[in-house]
């Protein structure tokens, strides 16, 4: 009797411990970063720009440390305050850079070097509208643009416009391309931050596509500019500027690339006196690797050339090694990113890696240009990992071993390296290495499960065989009182396109909370990687070519015969969702399998792929005239008659990126064709809804689907 008595007090604990699990909100689940129910990282965490030693921000503090972990110093508020004191600060800033002993932060419209042993800070103001600012730490110069034009400022000559133009349609300073090809700004410092190189296009042939603002009374006409398919683009051209001599020369760009021709992976070499660029012809299928005399723009001549039948996409600049005039360039020439050493002259030295998995990036050297470190997925796709490579014997190291997602700060001299790690089970470890004794580390931040007072599940990775018989990754995430007995609901998460990876072996899976919320709701959440998804080589990636969505949804009905065999799926009750190329896949599964879903979401989606950006668009599709029957095969507009679930379309009515002429059209389409569909609107959003309007979206969309999830 004791026994029994025992086990029912035991069993009424675990029950009364469960029911004492709080419930997660949808509320809490969309704002979690600001709720702080993500583990803790160590903010604005960065090694310095010439020296061993790393930054990182406390909620009152900058703290400076050595590579040794030992502390250098500690800057809170009111040090700040006291070495600003014509400044106002309410809260501490965001570090915009670490180096040459000064931290770099931007307060109301100044940026500010403050060197943390003097603590006598330097201010440079700026306009007030100034943007995509670019700063160089060694000599306090800072680089920005306002409206087309790019302009300099330091403190003792004050603010010097590098372009001048008139003309709006051409526009200097900015990321060219709508940030293709790896391009994420328009400006490039020099090594020693003599001369300043910049980005220009010609936007005069590009279409003016009107967008309408509704904050103005009355609502007032915002033209962009959008290049679309087939259709006229911008022009290029890369000038290179002196703030000693206040001129600039630009570069005599390569002609055989033709018209609309792509400018990309600009890099400065070590002693400043040539630039290399990486130029495109427009169908993207032929890359010419130049180099320019940087003081007279001069072409100097072609060291390789890349061709592909289907496209050639390069997104890395070329890392120079210390000590020689080589350089590494990163090629999926061989079906897989690997590293290529070639010298000044454009002659290939040799093919230092040959892994049949994906290098993501080269993160530096060690200071005697020995070995080159780099990250990539080694064998598992869902993971990244560190590695060491001799370029004398092309050697490799792992030097990373815990199974999971490793996000590597290296030092400058590659002495040391910083692992920020996580996995599907474990929330966070951040860690200081040498890297000659990596297998010893100093624990920085050990994170906490946030979620562990939570009635929240551990998602389940599983894998199955695709198309081409390739594995394809997924994720499950089922409720935290599942029960294998009952049958549950399922939405089919989708994204589908190319650079993206949903499941990856980091914490939640990869996956955001509001699935985990809707989990409790009493739904499985569902997620398919399949072709066309990011990390998992170019064979992999590239049978989308020509005929986006077909291949991408054949995967996820896959996933569905997959689901058939799971016992507590309730098959009758299926519901999916995505955004943007997700939206799109969403649509081309509700059109092309439409007895197979009760219900779909289709946020931000392209519905016809003629309509949307040159860059992009031209890459995986070839133009409209090219490939008409790519077009006509993937148009939703085409297929919306055989629609049967219901269905939400939601557009952003700012959307500069899929523009809203997609969903009217459809939603115009559909009306033809006596369809019937609802549609919801977010006046102010762009191509996404953030902040705590994205509580009202996610609110709306799975209510949505909660409400019509229901057997046919």
């Amino acid at each position: 009797m004791k026994k029994i008595g025992s086990i029912l007090l035991l069993f009424g604990f675990l029950v009364l411990t469960a029911q004492e699990k709080k419930q997660l909100t949808l509320e809490d689940a969309v704002l979690g970063y600001y709720k702080g129910l993500y583990p803790k990282r160590l903010i604005n965490l960065q090694w310095s720009e010439n020296a061993d030693e790393f930054v990182y921000r406390t909620d009152t503090s900058f703290v400076i440390k050595d590579a040794r972990n030992r502390k250098i110093a500690e800057i809170g508020l009111a040090d700040l305050r006291k070495s600003l004191p014509g400044l106002t600060l309410k809260r501490l800033p965001y570090l915009r850079g670490f180096g040459y002993g000064k931290l770099i932060f931007k307060v109301d419209t100044n940026v500010v070097f403050l060197p943390y042993k003097s603590m006598k800070a330097e201010v440079i103001p700026l306009n007030a509208n100034a943007e995509n600012i670019d700063v160089d730490l060694r000599y306090n110069q800072v680089a920005f643009t306002m409206d087309n034009n790019l302009y300099l400022a330091t403190k003792n000559k004050g603010i010097q416009a590098v372009t001048s133009e008139k003309n709006t349609n051409i526009v200097s300073g900015q990321a060219i391309a709508r940030n293709e090809f790896g391009i994420t700004k328009g400006t490039f410092w020099s090594p020693s931050g003599m001369q300043l190189a910049f980005y220009r296009k010609d936007e005069t042939d590009v279409d003016e596509y009107p967008l309408v603002d509704i904050t103005e009374t009355p609502a007032k006409l915002k033209n962009i500019k959008y290049p679309m398919n087939g259709r006229g683009s911008e022009e290029p051209a890369v000038g290179v500027y002196s703030p000693s001599t206040g001129k600039t020369v630009f570069l005599q760009l390569f002609d055989k690339a033709g018209k609309y021709h792509y400018v990309t992976n600009l890099t400065w070499d070590s002693n400043e006196k040539f630039i290399y660029l990486a130029e495109l012809n427009r169908d993207q299928n032929h890359l010419w690797f130049n180099q320019y005399d940087a003081a007279t723009g001069r072409f100097v001549k072609t060291l390789f050339e890349e061709k592909n039948g289907k496209w050639v996409e390069p997104e890395h600049p070329a890392y120079f090694i210390p000590g020689s005039g080589d350089f590494i360039w990163l090629s999926e020439r061989d079906g897989f990113m690997n590293l290529y050493r070639y010298n000044r002259n454009g002659r290939l030295i040799k093919k230092v890696t040959s892994n049949r998995w994906v290098t993501d990036d080269v993160l530096g050297f060690s200071k005697d240009g020995r070995y080159v470190y780099t990250a990539g997925t080694g064998v598992d796709p869902r993971e990244k990992h560190l590695f060491r490579i001799n370029l004398r014997t092309g050697m490799e190291k792992q030097l990373t071993s815990a199974h999971g997602m490793h996000r590597i700060l290296l030092s400058p001299g590659g002495r040391y390296y910083i692992d920020v790690f996580s996995s599907i089970d474990n929330p966070g470890l951040t860690t200081l290495h040498s890297t000659a004794r990596y297998k010893k580390s100093v624990t920085l931040l050990k994170s906490e499960n946030p979620l562990k007072d939570y009635a929240v599940s551990k998602p389940e990775f599983f894998s199955i065989r695709g198309e081409f018989t390739d594995k394809l990754y997924g994720r499950i995430i089922k409720p935290s009182h599942f029960d294998p007995s009952k049958k549950y609901p399922v939405l089919v998460y989708v994204y589908g396109g190319p650079h993206v990876q949903l499941v990856q072996n980091r914490w939640l899976g990869g996956a955001p909370l509001w699935m985990y919320w809707l989990a409790e709701q009493g739904y499985i959440v569902f997620t398919l990687d399949g072709h066309g998804s990011d990390r998992r080589g170019f064979a992999f990636e590239s049978v989308i070519y020509r005929q986006l969505g077909q291949t991408e949804a054949r995967d996820q009905m896959d996933g569905i015969a997959y689901l058939r065999t799971l016992p507590y799926v309730d098959i009758n009750r299926l519901a999916v969702h995505g955004w943007s190329f997700g939206g799109f896949m969403t649509l081309t599964l509700l059109t092309e399998y439409p007895d197979i879903f009760n219900v779909g979401v289709a946020g931000g989606p392209v519905t016809d792929w003629k309509w949307y950006e040159v860059m992009y668009g031209e890459r995986y599709m070839d133009t409209y005239k090219q490939n008409p029957e790519g077009f006509k095969k993937t148009s939703i507009l085409n297929k919306i008659q055989n629609l049967k679930a219901k269905l939400m379309t939601i557009h952003g009515y700012m959307d500069d990126v899929v523009v809203p002429q997609h969903d009217i059209a459809l939603h115009d389409k559909a009306i033809a064709e006596g369809i019937q569909m609802d549609f919801y609107l977010y006046p102010r959003a762009k191509h996404n809804v953030y902040g705590r309007r994205r509580v009202h979206l996610m609110k709306k969309i799975l209510t949505y689907i909660m409400e019509n999830n229901r057997k046919k």
